[in-house]
């Protein structure tokens, strides 16, 4: 029950592909459980959701094979120490742009004295409420951390980043990163794709795993090719608003929403 399967395949270089979930509804989170996918991604900073819709969808996913990921809305150590607590094993940490910003991500994902997670697992889902007798003498060894860098900043810090011990993968925010270099919705660009390319060969010289989310399946295929363990290759509400979209073109005459728009990390 403690054994975090998507941290050891990380740690054995065996790539995971994932899906990014944004309707913060365990009903369509227990769907796409069932997809196929090694990890799904419950996000707490751009999809609406709180602590209570975060613990429906892990128990929604939690009968199936794939790993749920939470990303919190922001590196805060009282949201981690909730999310953690309702079972989660893996978190996604965004905007962390130095080396004391991961410090502060793998703090908070850590028992004392390695850090500063609060014990509570008599309240916890995360021990079974203490029915797991070795949970807190094994969940600092269990909990993946992954850090999320998506500026100039977090690139220019990723061999400092990369050094923090307990970090465990470095996600590539390519829509983040790509409107911090000025080229807003253009993930695409070359000097973006080049920056992502130099940053990944950093990334697993270091012995850490890259993760990124990209939609464009020519570049998602591309990344992993280039070593990428952890790449998501679609989001559920981009799935759901494309394909409607298409359907009622097909018996309407009305043309499609997304027709003209150029491919994006969605």
């Amino acid at each position: 029950m403690l054994h975090n399967a998507f941290k050891q395949a990380l740690a054995d270089k065996q790539p995971q592909i994932g899906l990014w979930l944004g309707l913060a509804n365990s009903y369509s989170a227990e769907v796409l459980a069932g997809a196929g996918f090694h990890w799904l991604l419950i996000d707490g900073e751009h999809a609406p959701n709180d602590v209570r819709s975060v613990l429906a969808q892990l128990q929604a996913i939690a009968p199936y094979p794939s790993h749920p990921v939470v990303r919190p809305p922001w590196n805060d150590a009282v949201i981690i120490k909730q999310l953690l607590d309702t079972g989660a094993q893996t978190l996604l940490i965004p905007m962390v742009q130095t080396a004391e910003d991961a410090q502060q991500a793998v703090r908070a994902c850590r028992y004392p004295p390695q850090g500063v997670r609060g014990v509570g697992s008599a309240l916890a889902r995360a021990s079974r409420w203490n029915r797991e007798p070795e949970y807190l003498q094994r969940a600092n060894d269990e909990i993946c951390v992954l850090v999320q860098i998506e500026t100039r900043q977090g690139v220019e810090n990723l061999e400092a980043i990369l050094a923090v011990e307990g970090v465990d993968g470095v996600f590539i925010g390519p829509a983040d990163l790509s409107a911090d270099m000025g080229f807003a919705g253009n993930p695409a660009h070359p000097e973006v794709q080049r920056i992502i390319t130099q940053s990944m060969a950093a990334i697993l010289a270091a012995g850490k795993a890259p993760g990124i989310l990209m939609a464009n399946e020519t570049l998602a295929r591309h990344y992993l090719e280039l070593g990428a363990l952890f790449v998501a290759v679609g989001v559920d509400t981009t799935l759901l608003a494309r394909t409607a979209e298409a359907l009622a073109a097909r018996f309407t005459q009305l043309p499609v929403c997304a027709a003209g728009t150029p491919p994006s990390v969605y």
